[in-house]
């Protein structure tokens, strides 16, 4: 059984971080955990961008926090993290991200800043940021096992430079993607 564990990172809603459990569970049929991990952001926090770096917040969960988790069962050495942040994150070449992965790797890495409705003006409105929310946790987690963007539209792993273009996919795999994580359809 796959093993993943959801890592909520700073001041991040519980509520939110908790309603990812049970998606989670049964789009990747596995058993999901929430771990504790104290990390510090503010050494990820770049001041002239006013943002966070998920890359190197990715490379020190990777490098001084997976050692340290033990793994679930002897099962799970294929354990996935799903870190999850409430801040505004950032790679060097691009001007926002809504998350970043260790592509086949362990880490993952979402944040819900940018995946509010009211940054842009509308109400708010929890229905929409978890269904965005889960598209992107579920596209991160894709790419740490091994999957690339998607050229299907409505397939979770198509990329989103925007967040209407969240919006506009769909909530799962396509088929291709589906059967490279070997997930039943």
């Amino acid at each position: 059984m796959r093993s993943i564990l959801l890592l909520p990172l700073g001041n991040v809603d519980p509520e939110i971080v908790a309603g990812l459990h049970a998606p989670l569970a049964y789009t990747f049929h596995a058993e999901v955990v929430e771990g504790d991990c104290d990390i510090d952001l503010e050494q990820f926090f770049d001041a002239q961008r006013v943002q966070y770096n998920s890359t190197e917040i990715i490379q020190h969960i990777s490098t001084n926090h997976v050692p340290a988790f033990p793994v679930i069962d002897e099962r799970s050495a294929s354990l996935k993290i799903l870190a999850v942040s409430a801040e505004d994150l950032f790679i060097p070449i691009l001007t926002y991200v809504f998350g970043e992965a260790e592509l086949g790797g362990r880490v993952s890495l979402v944040s819900y800043h940018r995946l509010q409705p009211q940054r842009y003006g509308l109400s708010a409105d929890s229905q929409l940021l978890v269904s965005r929310l889960k598209k992107e946790a579920f596209h991160e987690l894709g790419h740490s096992y091994g999957l690339v963007h998607c050229s299907r539209l409505q397939c979770v792993m198509h990329t989103s430079t925007y967040v209407e273009d969240i919006d506009l996919k769909g909530e799962s795999f396509c088929g291709d993607c589906s059967m490279h994580l070997r997930l039943p359809r």
